[in-house]
């Protein structure tokens, strides 16, 4: 009984809901005709006729709008073809275009895997978000463009009102539909061929040395009222080859008086739930299958999830005839973050915000969604594919740099980063300290060796006048590392310009920062470059993403434990807790395919660090270390092994790489492997059995688009010699009838695919050891 009385109490309040908002519907549209000195619209006025009305308040704008889409090609978004061949083998003839729509009121962005549907007209909305790698619309409801927070008032980015039901939507209804009240207005729009990208040197070996591509769809949008003078542009950019669509935008003053921007929504979109809860946790509520990630983010962290700050899911009370009781559904995602920015903009100073990548799914398959985020991260941050071969020397002297050095070009390596504890202080710019410096990289450089520097942020205590102030106590402290320097503080500015400076005089092209900015607010109403607590988390991000910027832009690899990727950084840790690395070095051996295994489901080996203690580290005494090298050679090279053959390159720390001629040819054996296969073994890793010290355990890398298809790697962690027969995927590899296969690279073997494109693969593992084989 109580379920029937809840059943009825909800649909006379969705009545009188509907009832109130067609009301205000017709309200907010009278009064936006009279803003823009237009007739009243009488009572015997139809929707429809006020609908036209409407359109007709920017004629201008409309007949410029529709002489441009007229030259675009036409398409019907109702019947967009399903994709018919899977992007991950081959994403040749996925290519970006804009459409116009064959109603002449939308405009289409595809590539043939994903699409977005712009509705023009009596305002920019999107009517549908469409995966057409499955042929489905996920989108329930029109879905304006964002919210601005304008001096305290919100003001809509585009919109419409009147849709009767929220949890489908008909074609016929969209005609029937109203601008928001409040709501900047389409003025025009532009397309571009080419899509914003940060710059790379390409200084040095990488998987992929190509920069995306696409095409970027941009709205112009005008304020109204009291935001007149203000111009907002909507940036859709649509990558060829991949299903991601990335939005951002940037916001001009045109008039005399600053404007200040308090918070913003990039993005409330209204997706269509995957399933129907009737009751219980939202919290385990299935989302809707889209991968959404930012180049924003709150707190130091070593993945995208950890550090995500933009991505939220929330319920919509005004979709009423969900099935939930209590309408707790999270099905509305709204791309925005809880802090500031609190930016003034005036004509002087635009605003340009964060951007946002949207990626539909067409799986719940782990490893088919693992796969879509790295080909994203190997498409839209390119820079992450360079992987060079690098040491961690725990010395300044030159004596043991240049030993380094030497040994470093006999085997093989190809960068040396003075890292933590070597003594180096990159905030020393005295012209005694720059010439040290540049005297090693001359003489590394001359070895055809490229060395890097080191640099501690989080964690320090500064000053009471530097250091971010916690709002909670008006004191320092209660950072996420306890203390942090405030990066927008005189000391912050000095400190990243000493960096630059170092790095530029020196010619070092590495930076290790350990401990980046870690997402910290301040407080501070004192200190130079922001204003207090709102804007202190946005100046202090755009201050250390511009310095990664700049890196990126200048040939300098940086290597950094936190989740920079999108701003130009080149690796982030695999994850570790430091006592780890102190275990006794039979359990690092387990404990480091355990990471590689675990870690590389949704990130590029290529951009994931690991670390190998040669000497000391955190503890462990001599059972945990590798020196004296020569006395441990087993385990050394089953180290390197495991790690070139994952494609995850591991700080080797110590002073050297080698202490007898024995062990330089063990470095040499695995160097020179690891070169011959570098492609394949940057390429995708796909998940075979993880390790548990009790069975085999491997991974297998694919590309389909090498010679090499695949690499197996299979480990025997037991003291007895495994013989299996596993039943190989080789889907992911792009072959579909026979495969070439063959251990250590010598003769291969012919094998017929099975219908589910995996072969019976015979294999011998000896105790203790591993195998490899190439898939041609």
């Amino acid at each position: 009984m109580k379920k029937i009385a809840y059943i009825i109490l909800t649909i006379l309040l969705y009545s009188i809901n509907v009832s109130a908002k067609q009301r205000l519907s017709t309200l907010d549209l009278s009064s936006s005709l009279q803003r823009h000195n237009t007739p009243t619209i009488d009572k015997s006025t139809t929707i429809q006729d006020a609908i036209i009305a409407a359109e007709s308040l920017n004629s201008n704008d409309w007949q410029k709008i529709s002489q441009k889409l007229e030259c675009l090609p036409k398409i019907n978004h109702l019947e967009m073809r399903q994709s018919n061949k899977d992007w991950l083998i081959d994403a040749s003839d996925y290519k970006a275009e804009v459409y116009a729509g064959i109603d002449g009121k939308t405009i289409i962005i595809s590539n043939g895997l994903t699409a977005r549907v712009f509705r023009l007209t009596p305002n920019l909305a999107t009517i549908d978000i469409i995966n057409q790698m499955d042929g489905n619309g996920m989108l329930r409801a029109v879905s304006g463009e964002g919210e601005l927070v304008i001096n305290g008032t919100t003001w809509h980015l585009g919109g419409l009102d009147g849709q009767p039901e929220r949890g489908y939507l008909k074609e016929e209804w969209i005609d029937n539909m109203v601008a928001k009240n409040k709501s900047f207005i389409l003025k025009d729009f532009e397309i571009s061929d080419s899509i914003e990208t940060l710059q790379w040197a390409r200084k040095r070996w990488a998987l992929n040395k190509e920069n995306p591509t696409g095409k970027s769809l941009i709205f112009t949008l005008q304020g109204v009222d009291e935001v007149k003078e203000l111009t907002v542009k909507l940036h859709y950019d649509i990558y060829d080859h991949i299903p991601v669509i990335r939005k951002w935008m940037e916001i001009f003053n045109n008039g005399d008086k600053p404007q200040n921007l308090d918070s913003f929504k990039l993005e409330k979109l209204f997706f269509t739930e995957p399933e129907s809860p009737v009751d219980g946790d939202p919290n385990t509520f299935l989302l809707p299958n889209i991968h959404i990630e930012s180049d924003y983010h709150a707190k130091s962290a070593f993945t995208e999830r950890d550090t995500d700050c933009i991505e939220h899911w929330v319920e919509d009370k005004e979709y009423t005839s969900q099935t939930n009781y209590p309408l707790q559904t999270r099905c509305t995602m709204e791309a925005t973050y809880e802090i500031g920015p609190d930016y003034s903009i005036t004509k002087e100073r635009p605003f340009t915000s964060y951007k946002v990548y949207e990626m539909p799914m067409d799986s719940y398959d782990r490893e088919r969604k693992g796969l879509f985020k790295r080909h994203f991260y190997k498409t839209i941050a390119p820079w992450t594919t360079e992987n060079p071969i690098f040491m961690h020397l725990v010395s300044t002297d030159p004596e043991v740099v240049k030993r380094a050095v030497d040994q470093c070009q006999e085997c093989g390596y190809e960068m040396i980063i003075l890292s933590f504890g070597s003594g180096l202080n990159i905030e020393d710019i005295s012209e005694e300290n720059i010439a040290r410096f540049k005297a090693l990289v001359d003489y590394a450089h001359s070895k055809g060796i490229e060395m890097g520097c080191y640099s501690l942020l989080a964690s320090r205590w500064i000053s009471d006048e530097v250091d971010c102030i916690n709002p909670e106590t008006g004191k320092r402290g209660g950072m996420r590392y306890g203390s942090a320097p405030c990066l927008c503080s005189d000391w912050g500015e000095e400190y990243l310009n000493k960096i630059k400076t170092f790095i530029e005089r020196t010619g070092m092209s590495c930076f290790e920062h350990d401990g980046s900015y870690a997402g910290d607010v301040c407080a501070s109403t004192t200190h130079t470059h922001h204003k207090g607590l709102n804007d202190s988390h946005w100046n202090q991000f755009q201050r250390i993403t511009e310095l990664y910027n700049w890196m990126c832009a200048n040939g300098v690899y940086i290597n950094v434990p936190d989740f920079y990727l999108l701003n130009g950084s080149t690796k982030v840790a695999i994850g570790y807790r430091e006592v780890n690395w102190s275990l006794p070095r039979e359990r690092q051996i387990i404990h480091t395919r355990q990471l590689n295994y675990k870690c590389t489901w949704e990130r590029v080996p290529s951009s994931l660090w690991s670390f190998v203690p040669l000497t000391q580290y955190h503890g462990g005494g001599a059972a945990a270390t590798l020196e004296p090298l020569k006395d441990h050679l087993y385990e050394y090279k089953t180290l390197m092994f495991q790690n070139y053959g994952a494609g995850v390159q591991a700080c080797y720390r110590g002073p050297r790489l080698y202490d007898t001629e024995e062990t330089k040819q063990v470095v040499q054996e695995i160097i020179g492997w690891y070169k011959k296969y570098r492609e394949i073994l940057n390429s995708d890793i796909i998940h075979l059995r993880q390790p548990d010290a009790r069975d085999w355990d491997g991974i297998m890398h694919v590309n389909p688009q090498l010679e090499q298809k695949g690499l197996a790697l299979f480990f025997n962690p037991t003291d007895e010699e495994i013989t299996r027969t596993i039943k190989l995927p080789l889907y992911y590899t792009g072959l579909d009838k026979k495969a070439y296969i063959c251990e250590h690279g010598n003769r291969s073997k012919v094998y017929k695919l099975n219908r589910d494109y995996t072969v019976d693969l015979k294999i011998n593992i000896p105790a203790n050891g591993y195998t490899w084989y190439v898939i041609e």
